[in-house]
């Protein structure tokens, strides 16, 4: 029987750490396991890529394609995403279709730059939706249930300007 007293770690599963500098007895003294001299000896030495002067790879290798500044990050919905979830009760079809509606109602995880609607699935209940796009099936669909899509202007990046 195994009793709280007894309990202990496996022989060996613990070690006790490294004590550098204390000592020579200690067999990692006087220079602390760093060899002798020089800049990496010394404290506050952050080398990184460098090649003692030569050109280092990562100035060496070419360099391809490019960074938009511009992209935005969207959040993609579905029609049929959306009538489940007027189905189930958690989007309510009376109000505006907005990020964070949707948030709330647990379709979407998280805010990103926008919403864009795409047409996969079936619609039946009329939604105004407040969104960022649409693609053009979805629009077509929404008027003719007699809905309206509000596009809403690109969030403007502070960093951007």
């Amino acid at each position: 029987m195994v009793k709280l007293n007894d309990l202990r770690d496996n022989p060996g599963a613990t070690k006790d750490r490294i004590r550098v500098g204390r000592g020579i007895g200690s067999g990692k003294g006087k220079t602390g396991g760093r060899g002798v001299k020089g800049q990496k000896s010394r404290t506050g030495v952050a080398i990184k890529a460098f090649e003692g002067g030569q050109m280092p790879l990562y100035r060496r290798l070419p360099k391809r394609g490019f960074h938009n500044l511009f992209s935005t990050n969207l959040n993609e919905v579905n029609l049929g995403r959306l009538q489940q979830a007027v189905e189930a009760g958690k989007l309510d079809a009376s109000k505006p279709v907005t990020e964070a509606a949707l948030i709330e109602a647990g379709v979407l995880s998280k805010k990103k730059d926008g919403v864009k609607v795409l047409g996969r699935g079936e619609l039946t209940t009329k939604l105004d939706l407040e969104v960022y796009a649409v693609s053009k099936s979805v629009a077509d669909v929404i008027e003719k249930l007699g809905g309206k899509v509000t596009l809403l202007a690109p969030k403007a990046d502070a960093d951007a300007a």
